[in-house]
């Protein structure tokens, strides 16, 4: 009798088993998935013993105000010396330059990608990339259960956030049924789901919300409004004392307005002459990650975004006319 195929999970599972020393990183600019799902495996390393590190470059902090209460003490800045033994994990992380550092990117470096990006370019030496998870951490939910590791309360609220964000609070196309039984599972494990909703979403500072109302008064819409757009200057940062962090959300605002097919937010960065774009698609008739990728960046398909030196009226232009192709 023939043995089954061994599948990405199992690979993983193996990878896993087998390794003594593990780095764990995720991407630049990390979100809700990429630092609970860094947690929640970290502490699902150390639960089997394992010699596990968490990497995020110090160009990633501070990080956004809502993420400022994770337990990230244990985070490295700067490569281990042992790094030549160690396995590295890249968790939630479409493409390897999304963490743009040297040591991560050495020939022969051993590499797990554990991903729900659709657009993932596959770069570990084994890669475990489920599309049709809601996050990240739904697919780290389900390793836990093939490891035997049992779900903590720790680990439970960092999943839980992660689950959370990139779902929008169960709003996006992305939610399933699956995204509810995860999220049942983790409060059963003890998340205190009021407590995370107020540091996600309340008791944000001020200047948050000055940086949005110059966000929505820069409004433009585009093409009988399929595309809504704001812009966010430097003199928006500098004048309302906001962290470049302090714009994120503000695409969602656009998302909503009627007749809108993809929302844009271009903020320019305040260190250098380029701009971020943030793209997010009301239904499924832009693939934005298309749009994104051709500007350098990637994503899913309804929310992605990119970094780019184009000029601000021409990347209006490209973005219009890679609405226009799909429409």
């Amino acid at each position: 009798m023939s043995s089954a195929p061994v599948t990405a999970l199992d690979a993983i599972v193996e990878e896993l088993q087998q390794a003594g020393k593990l780095l764990v990183t995720t991407h630049e600019n990390p979100d809700g998935d990429a630092l609970g799902s860094l947690l929640a495996f970290d502490e699902m390393m150390r639960a089997l013993g394992k010699d596990t590190i968490m990497f995020m470059s110090a160009t990633n902090f501070p990080l956004p105000h809502e993420y400022q209460h994770l337990p990230l003490e244990r985070v490295v800045h700067d490569p281990p010396p042992d790094m030549e033994e160690r396995t590295a994990v890249f968790l939630d992380c479409g493409n390897i330059d999304r963490m743009p550092v040297d040591f991560l990117q050495r020939e022969g470096q051993h590499i797990l990608n554990i991903d729900h990006h659709h657009d993932n370019t596959r770069f570990g030496t084994v890669n475990l990339v489920v599309g049709d998870a809601s996050c990240t951490a739904e697919i780290l939910w389900e390793l836990a259960r093939e490891l035997g590791v049992e779900i903590t309360q720790s680990m439970a609220e960092a999943l839980y956030i992660a689950l959370i964000t990139d779902t929008g609070r169960f709003m996006y196309d992305n939610t399933t049924a699956r995204s509810h039984v995860m999220a049942a599972e983790l409060i059963e494990a003890g998340v205190d789901v009021a407590g995370i909703y107020r540091q996600l979403y309340q008791d944000l500072p001020f200047p948050r919300l000055q940086l949005l109302a110059r966000a929505l008064a820069s409004v433009r819409r585009y093409d009988n409004g399929r595309l809504t757009v704001s812009h966010l200057t430097r003199p928006d940062f500098g004048e309302t004392g906001a962290l470049e962090s302090d714009a994120e959300g503000v695409v969602d605002h656009l998302r909503s307005v009627e007749g809108t097919a993809v929302a844009a937010l271009i903020r320019d960065l305040v260190d250098r002459d380029a701009r971020k774009v943030s793209l997010r698609a009301t239904d499924g008739r832009v693939d934005v990650s298309v749009i994104a990728r051709s500007l350098g960046g990637g994503g899913h398909r309804q929310a992605a975004g990119a970094t780019t030196e184009m000029p601000f009226e021409q990347l209006i232009d490209h973005i219009r006319a890679g609405v226009s192709a799909q429409l």
